[in-house]
């Protein structure tokens, strides 16, 4: 209910200054129009009424009403009744006539698309024939240079409102798909990359790294005994564990390392032009971080990480392979006591080798 009413008030916003301008502007047209005519004393307060009054009037009965978006929508048939009855009472002026079939064809299409046009059609129709049970039909061919000069103001001006609504509605809808994007991208509770993004992106840190022979480390992080957390303090407490570890990588990694929720309590994090010492020296402040977190409310609680490295190499032929490595480091140290930093058994063989090599 909320959100449909803010959804009409949106609208009843952007109908505002194009109704305001188009009848303000309008009528003086439909002055030059009507002034030759010597219509009755009463047709002048009421379009004054029409084109300084009621824009007004409109947005305050759409704003206050419970279904603001309906009410809007009654408002624009109101317009196209008006704009029928006045195209009647100029005996059908051929330029202020065009000038509002155009304007009120642009309102109803941009407002409703072609359901609202026909009932606009339709209503502008029903304005048109008490107009003309009121003054009887008759129809004026020629339009003076006068009444021209008159008509310039709003065609100028009501296209000029009508496109700045339209841009207006343009960069609104384009901020709200770079939100959308965003939000499918991230999980929604730690503002990090989510499962299936950040696989994407570990494929392509896997094909880059190779092809520009470039070192890469992947680091999968798993929050010790974390089910014994939720259990222990409730899954409130568990999920502030989560976004604090989640604030920590974002202070703790450059703009160019992806970290991501891997699972429930597992994270991940792509570490680009980082060697395994690099990566090592990074998840360990990491670690000691984490390891000296205390939670406000709980200070009997204890937090603490075991964390799985692997860099990437050409032998390992695919990012799946990679990832699986990492998973294995991982494996190690929750097998191993916990709390502690691992790497997989390639990793520590090439270590080996590095050590033992004659300087």
């Amino acid at each position: 209910m909320d959100n449909k009413r803010g959804k009409g008030l949106s609208f009843a916003k952007r109908i505002y200054a194009p109704r305001v301008i188009g009848s303000g502007f309008g009528s003086i047209g439909l002055m030059a129009a009507l002034y030759p005519l010597d219509r009755s004393i009463w047709v002048w307060p009421l379009l004054l009424l029409n084109a300084f009054v009621w824009p007004h009037l409109a947005y305050q009965l759409s704003s206050r009403a419970t279904y603001p978006y309906r009410a809007e929508r009654r408002n624009i048939l109101i317009d196209s009744m008006c704009g029928g009855f006045w195209a009647a009472a100029i005996e059908f002026n051929p330029l202020p006539t065009v000038i509002i079939v155009s304007m009120m064809t642009m309102h109803n299409v941009a407002a409703g698309g072609p359901k609202l046009l026909v009932r606009g059609a339709l209503a502008q129709l029903a304005g048109a024939l008490v107009a003309l049970l009121l003054f009887g039909f008759a129809f004026t061919p020629h339009t003076t240079s006068l009444q021209v000069y008159a008509c310039v103001p709003v065609l100028i001006l009501y296209p000029f409102a009508v496109g700045m609504v339209s841009y207006g509605l343009a960069i609104t809808l384009a901020e709200h798909k770079r939100t959308l994007s965003t939000l499918s991208r991230t999980d929604s509770l730690t503002g990090l990359l989510n499962h299936g993004s950040w696989k994407d992106l570990l494929q392509l840190s896997f094909q880059q790294s190779l092809e520009r022979n470039s070192p890469a480390t992947l680091a999968l992080i798993d929050i010790d005994h974390f089910k014994q957390i939720n259990d222990t303090y409730g899954h409130i407490v568990g999920d502030s564990v989560l976004r604090q570890l989640s604030k920590e990588l974002k202070d703790n990694l450059r703009t160019e390392d992806l970290a991501g929720r891997y699972g429930g309590d597992e994270f991940c994090v792509i570490l680009p032009n980082r060697t395994l010492d690099q990566a090592r020296e990074i998840m360990e402040r990491l670690r000691h971080v984490i390891d000296n977190y205390q939670h406000a409310d709980e200070p009997g609680l204890c937090v603490s990480l075991s964390i799985g490295l692997a860099t990437c190499r050409p032998e390992l032929l695919q990012a799946s392979t990679w990832l699986n490595e990492a998973d294995k480091a991982l494996y190690i140290a929750k097998n191993t006591g916990r709390n502690k930093i691992s790497v997989g058994a390639a990793d520590t063989l090439a270590e080996s080798q590095l050590s033992n090599d004659p300087v």
